[in-house]
């Protein structure tokens, strides 16, 4: 049996667009870095401001700390009510919907992106993330492409969800597998 090996001079994603102009990209890297990567900026209004003006949808009453790193504004949206934590990367190279009242915590990683081990060529593969409402995403865990949060599910800390994850359940590993109901008291 003959081993093929990966060849990355071979790897191709022309087909891939981030649905944005060069100009944009480069303004949106300068600004990432500037007002949002940064620990120096803690003020969350104008962290929204900047995401509206880069085409990002983002309700009221949204929480954005220090350090947080967002790929593609345009390709972004957020409901009302969220928190987003300290060094949290959306990596969304593809759309991310994040509904109301969803809590990222430290250091998670939403990530729309992954390769193709199978293939020689490493090929990219990009998938959306949807964290429906109430969702919690536990410190240092990650959030894989394709990858659909139910309505107030949590992700456990430094978990990593490969499959969607189902309303009101606990998940805890990686893989992630649920563990317990969540039952909220009023």
């Amino acid at each position: 049996m003959t081993l093929e090996k990966t060849d990355l001079s071979l790897f191709n994603n022309s087909w891939y667009s981030p649905k944005a102009s060069k100009l944009k990209m480069l303004l949106w890297y300068y600004t990432n870095i500037l007002f949002f990567t940064s620990r120096c900026l803690p003020i969350s209004s104008l962290k929204v401001f900047l995401l509206k003006l880069f085409g990002a949808k983002v309700g009221k009453g949204v929480v954005i700390k220090p350090s947080v790193n967002i790929k593609y504004p345009w390709l972004l949206s957020i409901g009302n009510y969220v928190w987003i934590g300290e060094q949290v990367w959306i990596d969304n190279l593809t759309q991310v919907d994040i509904n109301d009242h969803v809590c990222i915590s430290q250091g998670a990683m939403l990530l729309c992106g992954n390769h193709n081990y199978k293939k020689k060529t490493f090929d990219l593969i990009v998938g959306k993330i949807h964290l429906e409402e109430g969702v919690w995403i536990g410190a240092q865990s990650v959030v894989c492409p394709g990858v659909t949060c139910k309505s107030h599910s949590i992700l456990a800390v430094n978990s990593v969800a490969t499959n969607h994850l189902e309303s009101y359940t606990v998940y805890q590993g990686n893989p992630a597998k649920e563990i317990r109901k969540r039952d909220i008291k009023t």
